[in-house]
């Protein structure tokens, strides 16, 4: 185990909090010769699962497809920490990050696709929560789901 996550782990709450409030997270699949291709989203965290959506096709799709295990991060650097005595390898810091890992899958459920689309407005464009998505936007729309199989959080301050 890391050392940060040995004196620094953030608790199942403050986890739960950096998710809800977090604009973007990173998204890691595995190509077909097994090395790592990662892609930045927007995404929605409730019954612990992550939720990203985005056009029908591509890399990441075709990835999933031929092995669904994922990882998924979030970051929020707060400020560096200067080292009082100006020495650059004393430069640390402020931060806090959640890790996980897990299995990913298509959502093909209409109706799941819709809430779950519904959650991305309300998280990202609240004042546009009342209007509708039309069919057709949300048949053309894929949305991914990761079902967390581990998360660990840790901070630095």
């Amino acid at each position: 185990m890391q050392h940060r996550m040995k004196t620094h782990p953030l608790t199942e709450q403050q986890i739960n909090h950096l998710l809800q409030r977090t604009q973007t997270g990173s998204l890691a699949t595995l190509n077909a010769d097994g090395t790592p291709y990662i892609t930045p989203f927007h995404f929605v965290y409730y019954d612990n699962s992550i939720f990203v959506h985005g056009l029908p096709k591509g890399k990441k799709l075709d990835n999933i497809a031929q092995d669904s295990r994922v990882g998924f991060s979030v970051y929020e650097m707060d400020k560096l920490l200067l080292d009082p005595n100006g020495n650059p390898c004393d430069t640390n810091t402020k931060y806090e990050s959640v890790i996980i890992s897990g299995t990913a899958k298509l959502v093909d459920d209409m109706d799941e696709k819709r809430n779950v689309l519904k959650k991305i407005v309300e998280k990202y464009t609240p004042h546009l929560v009342n209007y509708e998505l039309p069919n057709n936007m949300i048949k053309g729309t894929a949305v991914i789901q990761i079902d967390v199989t581990e998360i660990t959080g840790k901070y630095y301050l």
